[in-house]
């Protein structure tokens, strides 16, 4: 199991690395986008700061994941991340539904591994 953890934290630093470092030093053309999502992204870049501070955090839980030190951090960190690219997804661009529905598993197996360290935190 614990080659598993580590394979699944790679796969989902590597993602979240690769979605991060393509957006803050602009190295894709992200394609057009139409309806609900453009007015999303329009929003969000509106907004000046949301974006790139979403991104660094999605850079810095990637390093995280990637080199296996704060772990446990990284999971909680990019809990609220995933959870808004599950929900934007899930109502307006269905089909990046798949990768979303990943990283929702991913980040739960990886934070089981480390189900000690937040065990505190449920504790009346």
């Amino acid at each position: 199991m614990r080659i598993a953890r580590i394979v699944v934290r790679t796969l989902m630093g590597l993602l979240f690395l690769f979605a991060s470092t393509t957006y803050l030093f602009g190295l894709i053309t992200p394609p057009p986008l139409t309806g609900a999502m453009k007015v999303f992204s329009e929003g969000l870049d509106a907004s000046v700061y949301l974006m790139p501070t979403l991104k660094v955090v999605e850079l810095l839980c990637g390093l995280a994941f990637v080199l296996g030190r704060f772990v446990p951090l990284a999971t909680v960190l990019i809990a609220p991340v995933i959870v808004n690219i599950v929900l934007v997804h899930a109502f307006m661009a269905p089909e990046g539904l798949p990768v979303a529905v990943f990283l929702v598993f991913a980040n739960a197996f990886v934070a089981s591994g480390h189900r000690d360290v937040f065990r505190p935190l449920f504790r009346p």
